[in-house]
């Protein structure tokens, strides 16, 4: 994914972990502190995020001269504000409003649905071995049979997690954290069981797997 976003936010605890989601799911990202520069940064960017809430230009007057200058660029803003009047007074130049605190899947989810409505995510897969993975859309074909493989929510959680990785060799302790969000404890055998009925779906041998391989005493890799 070659897609830029542009983020504009000044707390710095805040910013940092939205910059590291979107980061790990593909975008590249540019994150501001302020809105001076905002218009000057946005020419290379496909989408805004922007806070409400900024130090000098308030994140209305930002909006407002980013729309200006690129009238087709989707903005998204944030705001711990609730009312109305602020919703209604952002989505003048706004395409989309989310309230503090928000859940990453809900702000990756709401970017995906502005590139897409704007023309920017086109929907080019991964190919993989006999697989075509279309990450964004959580699509899998197989391209010898023709059929779409169905995962469940967390299958694929492990499967594009091992993607935004590919090549590297995860331990299970990293793939654990990583897609559960709690502390790894040793002997869990949670994992090793979602990559064998994940092996089932995705290999064309699960006995021998191309895809998804074992490195012994380790942990799992993915190779394009």
């Amino acid at each position: 994914m070659d897609i830029q976003i542009l983020y504009i936010e000044d707390d710095v605890e805040i910013g940092k972990w939205v910059q590291l989601d979107l980061t790990e799911r593909g975008y590249k990202v540019i994150w501001l502190k302020s809105g001076e520069q905002a218009v000057e940064h946005a020419a290379e960017s496909r989408l805004v995020i922007l806070d409400v809430m900024l130090p000098g230009l308030d994140g209305f007057t930002v909006g407002q001269r980013l729309k200006k200058a690129y009238p087709d660029i989707p903005i998204l803003m944030l705001s711990a504000r609730t009312s109305i009047d602020d919703k209604l007074e952002g989505l003048q130049f706004a395409d989309d409003y989310v309230t503090k605190p928000f859940h990453p899947d809900e702000l990756a989810a709401r970017i995906e649905v502005l590139l897409r409505r704007s023309g920017s995510y086109t929907a080019e897969p991964l190919e993989l071995k006999h697989l075509s993975v279309y990450e964004q859309e959580k699509r899998i074909m197989n391209r010898d049979t023709g059929e779409e493989i169905v995962l469940t929510g967390k299958q694929f959680q492990i499967f594009t997690y091992l993607l935004r990785h590919l090549g590297q060799i995860l331990t299970k302790e990293q793939i654990y954290e990583g897609v559960w969000g709690e502390p790894y404890l040793d002997g869990d055998k949670t994992l090793m069981v979602h990559i064998r009925y994940l092996r089932e779906k995705l290999e064309r041998d699960p006995s021998a797997p191309e895809v998804i391989e074992t490195i012994r005493g380790v942990g799992y890799r993915v190779r394009a």
